[in-house]
């Protein structure tokens, strides 16, 4: 895991700019990677790396790298998990390699066969290679998007960079924001990928690559969309069978990212998904470490999760480390988080505190069940969302049945201090709206008054129907696979893997999602319909030798927002924000209060 940056000029600027501007862009993403920093310059390209050193930690591995004949130079974030098996196929044509590192592998593919070496990678990944023979430069990301990879066109060329922010701090782009960005965060909690918070970057989407030459600019193109593995026939094998296809392919994930040089650890709470992933790890005979964070205002309620977690852990005959938080540590390190943030978010905050605890006790890897929901059905959305829509579509049906129920949701979501009740006759009568409703933060309607109506104005048209796009022109199987293709190219891709990025890399630790794995999803994606009213789940427990504890099987799915919605009021009340703007608490949800107070300290930049 690092950080990677570049610059790509046409020529109408000086060298000594460029190469300044790279400068402080590697700067600003310092604690991606502490342990070495290397940078590439020549006429029309600067490159930087910043290297978290996690397989073959000699200095090597440092990067930028170049091939072996000297024409390709790369700088790369992530992880191949199957670098070995590619570096032996390799080698048997006759290939030598000066280090035993993931990069020299996918150097020598891209060498080798171009574009087409995208498909043969297991991982996550984002990276940059030039060509010195072409001037031509590639980039790549990873299909499910896991490493963030960010560019802006300017008038000198085309710069990139790992985080947003660091971008801004190259000197070279203006923080103008973005109304499409700025929108979508208030929609949905998060910044909707391709916009960034700014008119001036882009991202660069997941499963896309883009090429760039020296006065041409770049055009993403799509070489792997996630979403086919819900659009295209469905599997139903036996019973047996799935038993057994379940657990082959989550064993394979697991087994493929505990590939390290270093010790690794497991972010480990009461539910299934990250007690899987444990289990699995010790069934190998990898001793790994388990953190929990814990809470005071918890302690010996049903949302503690430190009793169960320890319960598992030592089901597993795993060392387990438990991390309390309090209401003091966060109010500290709350102006921390928001400067961290690369991007808006109304959640990362458990992230920011599991990363910290692994980090001080010296770990650089940590496993995460994050992803196992989206897979596995895991969220009550797959329930109500279908539930939801065709109530909707049975409403609709009747003549002006949506004008005559607008006043009453309006009057109730008022008095019920509910926002989104207003928001039923508009948009429960699609699956696609019923999601919007399940997931979003604020309405549309409700934006002019937090950006302006021009500004709004502007968000919505540059966004569209983001909805109809994320499910594109194939519609999925079922409405079961609807809701996880919108689950996983939404909310995992722009929240939840977004804020595990940059949680964890605050704290220069390694974030691997084993559920979040493009084999994993082609082998059972098509299996989904056997996943429904907890089946998947159930499926998933089974994968293990050793049944786990009944307490783990038996316990609800709780949410963490409890503590932090109450930390987060009483910051915003006692305006605690350290200089960081507050907005009036009211009756209106914590997350929307907050969404503003993250909005305004992000301004320009910051």
């Amino acid at each position: 895991m690092c950080g990677i940056a570049g610059f790509l000029s046409n020529g109408r600027v000086a060298a000594w700019t460029v190469l300044d501007a790279v400068r402080r862009v590697s700067a600003h993403m310092q604690s991606r990677g502490p342990d070495a920093q290397g940078e590439y310059a020549e006429d029309a390209i600067v490159l930087a790396h910043r290297r978290l050193a996690i397989v073959d930690l000699d200095a090597r591995a440092n990067q930028p790298m170049r091939s072996a004949d000297g024409r390709y130079v790369i700088v790369y974030n992530g992880e191949i998990y199957n670098f070995r098996a590619l570096r032996r196929t390799l080698q048997a044509d006759g290939m030598t390699f000066r280090t035993t590192s993931d990069t020299e592998v996918l150097l020598a593919l891209y060498a080798r066969e171009g574009e087409a070496m995208l498909h043969r990678l297991r991982g996550m990944f984002a990276f940059a290679v030039w060509d010195t023979v072409t001037s031509e430069l590639f980039l790549a990301r990873d299909p499910y998007g896991i490493k963030p990879l960010y560019y802006a066109q300017t008038a000198d060329g085309l710069i990139f960079a790992s985080q947003v922010k660091a971008l801004l701090a190259s000197g070279q782009l203006t923080a103008e924001r973005d109304p499409a960005g700025l929108a979508g965060f208030y929609l949905w909690g998060n910044v909707p990928e391709p916009w960034t918070l700014f008119r001036s970057v882009r991202a660069l989407p997941a499963g896309h690559c883009l090429r760039a030459r020296p006065g041409l600019g770049p055009k993403p193109v799509c070489w792997h969309d996630i979403r086919v593995h819900w659009q295209d026939a469905a599997c139903r094998p036996p019973a047996k069978h799935l038993y057994r296809r379940v657990r082959e392919a989550v064993s394979d994930s697991v087994s493929a990212h505990l590939v390290a040089d270093v010790p690794i650890s497991v972010f480990l709470s009461a539910g299934i998904d990250s007690a899987v992933v444990a289990a699995l790890a010790s069934e190998r005979g990898t001793r790994v470490q388990c953190f929990t964070i814990g809470f005071e205002e918890y302690a010996g309620q049903r949302e503690d999760e430190t009793s169960v977690a320890r319960a598992i852990a030592h089901h597993c005959g795993l060392p387990h480390h438990v991390r309390m938080v309090t209401r003091s540590e966060f109010q500290a390190d709350v102006s921390r988080i928001v400067r961290a943030m690369d991007q808006p978010s109304v959640d990362g905050i458990n992230m920011w505190f599991a990363s910290k605890a692994v980090a001080e006790r010296g770990y650089k890897v940590a496993l995460s069940g994050v992803g196992g929901d989206e897979l596995f059905h895991g969220y009550s959305s797959f329930r109500q969302v279908p539930r939801m829509a065709a109530i909707g579509k049975t409403l609709a049906a009747i003549p002006g049945a949506q004008r005559l129920f607008e006043a009453p949701c309006r009057a109730l979501a008022k008095r019920w201090s509910k926002p989104k009740l207003a928001g039923l006759p508009r948009f429960m009568h699609s699956l696609e709206g019923a999601y919007f409703l399940r997931r979003c933060l604020f309405l549309p309607g409700e934006l002019p008054s937090l950006m302006g109506e021009e500004m709004a104005r502007e968000g919505l048209k540059s966004l569209g129907n983001e909805l109809s796009t994320a499910v594109g022109p194939r519609r999925p199987r079922n409405a079961a696979a609807s809701v996880a293709m919108l689950e996983s190219t939404l909310y995992l891709r722009n929240q939840l893997l977004r804020d595990s990025d940059w949680a964890s890399m605050a704290h220069s630790v390694e974030l691997r999602t084993p559920f979040v794995d493009i084999r994993l999803l082609a082998s059972l994606g098509p299996c989904d319909a056997r996943f429904r009213r907890g089946g998947g789940k159930a499926l998933l427990a089974r994968t293990l030798e050793k049944p786990l504890p009944a307490a783990v099987l038996r316990r609800p799915k709780t949410g963490f927002s409890v503590p932090v919605a109450s930390w987060l009021s009483n910051a915003i009340a006692s305006n605690s924000f350290r200089g960081i703007p507050t907005a009036k608490p009211g009756s209106v949800p914590w997350a929307r209060h907050w969404a503003v107070e993250v909005a305004n300290a992000m301004r320009d930049g910051h």
